[in-house]
């Protein structure tokens, strides 16, 4: 791969969004251009940051061949293989359908859906192997707010030590 070579222009706007990313890994890599810009070795620049050499030379050519896109689309990360999402649409409408009922009327032993019990439900109700983590997220997707039922002692009365006697 040839060296890289960014325009004053480029140069300052990687500055400006290596100063001010929110992602870390934006900066980084935003940092990493630069120091191959002044001209440090690809080596070197993946020993100061603690990754592969070859790492550094994608994320050269990823920039380089993303020359018609925004700075930030250009240092974003590459396309991910892996499982997808397969239980995401489907549990929020489920979920939203049995949330409101009691848990008590389906035959559970409980007052309120916990989310290991709505893994329990979609199991048993629906078939769906189901994490506690998925349900979470689900929830929040709804933009439900739920939380465990607390439990308040009784507050004494104001005469409470005329009561006592005092």
């Amino acid at each position: 791969m040839a060296e890289l070579a960014l325009t004053a222009r480029e140069r300052n706007q990687l500055k400006a969004l290596a100063m001010q990313a929110r992602d870390g890994r934006v900066s980084r890599r935003a940092y990493a251009l630069l120091w191959l810009d002044e001209g440090e070795a690809f080596a070197a620049v993946a020993a100061h940051l603690d990754l592969s050499r070859q790492t550094i030379y994608g994320w050269a050519e990823r920039y380089q061949t993303r020359s018609g896109q925004p700075l930030a689309a250009r240092l974003a990360d590459g396309a991910r293989s892996g499982r997808p999402c397969t239980v995401a649409g489907v549990i929020d409408a489920l979920i939203e359908t049995v949330i409101e009922t009691d848990p008590r009327e389906l035959g559970y032993r409980s007052t309120v859906w916990t989310a290991p019990l709505l893994v329990m439900y979609l199991s048993m109700q629906h078939g769906l192997s189901v994490s506690c983590q998925s349900v979470r997220l689900a929830i929040g997707r709804l933009r439900m707010k739920w939380k465990r039922p607390r439990h308040q002692l009784a507050l004494r009365p104001d005469t409470w030590q005329q009561a006592k006697g005092g």
